[in-house]
């Protein structure tokens, strides 16, 4: 695929250590993309790990709709053995407020309707450069191993997430939670792409959509979500973790709630992270739901015993987020896990397994019809 040259061409650049300006050892500006015809600033939090040394990994954090740079989140990483950057994307600093030389903000606006005064005075394109600058920060610092820093967001995150799994490859690990690609095929702001004129909804796909992006993404992701999420609904969701040319390992959870901290709480995160940047035990691993026969079948392997294994089932009719499922126990033996569907018919379905960590990973949902 044609790679996207609002990005590349901008990336040589983005990948040098950004001018700096410290508030103490644990927060930073550091400079954004011109936005208005100004130079800007992103404010962000900083941290290592008490115990790190050389060689640490890092964690970049991307934050969501009505979020901001979490201090408490660059802990959490932090506390696990991870150098962490987290950064602002709305244009505010530290005490919440707008930023006399702040990027835009991150209305609706500023993410689909701005087109006119250009594309990079675009949220997408100050968002991107803000995370690959984070990054170049983050593998600037001398105990930082550069070659080991992935990294993760949340909602608008994980679709930033997303869209830098394809356009830098300095990422070893990619971590979206909620957010993925194909908005203008499903998603909660389908009102805003009926809004733009045809000719901008085209530009903002190929551009700003991480559909347009993904199939350069070659790095290990885990795409964590819930069944009911209202904004990125499963079938989006499916396309996208299909789009990715890397190893891809699926965690959704049954009613998962949408939010910051529900959205760095899942284990199967960190255990992701340890597994591709500190060498740790690898999740379980698991194939497509099959069905035949009224019953449902994955294989599925792992280096540490299986303590729970489920069937998730939900009628294929109405809208994502109002579908009510149904989960029941599985069974896993010998490398395969099935369970019995019930008759109603067509159905969505997938299979889970847990392992004794309580790291719960998912085969891709399917239709039984």
């Amino acid at each position: 695929m044609e790679r996207d040259s609002l990005f590349a061409s901008r990336l040589p650049e983005w990948r040098e250590t950004p001018e700096v300006e410290w508030r103490d050892e644990s927060s930073l500006y550091y400079a954004g993309e011109p936005y208005g015809g100004r130079d800007t600033r992103v404010f962000a939090y900083f941290g290592l790990p008490t115990n790190g040394g050389d060689n640490t990994p890092g964690m970049v954090l991307v934050h969501g709709g009505g979020g901001t740079a979490f201090p408490q989140w660059v802990r959490m990483w932090n506390e696990r053995g991870y150098a962490a950057l987290a950064m602002d994307l709305s244009g505010r600093g530290p005490d919440g407020e707008r930023l006399s030389d702040g990027g835009p903000g991150q209305g609706h606006e500023q993410k689909f309707h701005a087109m006119d005064a250009g594309l990079r005075e675009m949220w997408t394109y100050h968002a991107v450069a803000a995370v690959v600058r984070g990054l170049s920060l983050l593998a600037a610092q001398a105990t930082v191993d550069a070659l080991r820093i992935g990294v993760t967001g949340i909602s608008w995150g994980g679709y930033v997430t997303c869209m830098l799994a394809g356009i830098d490859a300095r990422i070893a690990a990619a971590i979206p939670v909620y957010g993925c690609g194909f908005l203008h095929h499903n998603s909660c702001w389908l009102e805003e792409f009926v809004r733009l004129p045809p000719e901008h909804r085209e530009t903002w796909i190929r551009h700003f959509d991480p559909s347009s992006h993904l199939p350069r993404a070659a790095m290990p992701m885990l795409w964590v979500n819930g069944t009911n999420d209202f904004a990125y609904p499963p079938d989006s969701y499916q396309k996208s973790y299909r789009a990715a040319t890397g190893p891809t390992t699926l965690c959704v959870k049954v009613g998962m709630a949408h939010g910051h901290e529900p959205g760095w709480a899942p284990a199967e995160i960190g255990l992701f992270a340890d597994q591709h940047l500190l060498g740790g035990e690898p999740l379980p691993t698991i194939g497509r739901t099959e069905v035949s026969d009224g019953w449902a079948f994955a294989r599925y392997s792992s280096g540490r015993g299986i303590a729970t294994a489920g069937v998730h089932y939900a009628s294929d009719a109405g809208v994502w987020h109002e579908r009510a499922w149904t989960s029941k126990p599985a069974e896993a033996r010998d490398g395969v896990v099935r369970a019995a569907l019930p008759p109603e018919r067509p159905l969505v379905t997938y299979l889970t397994v847990e392992d004794d960590r309580g790291a719960t990973i998912s085969a891709e949902h399917v239709t039984a019809g």
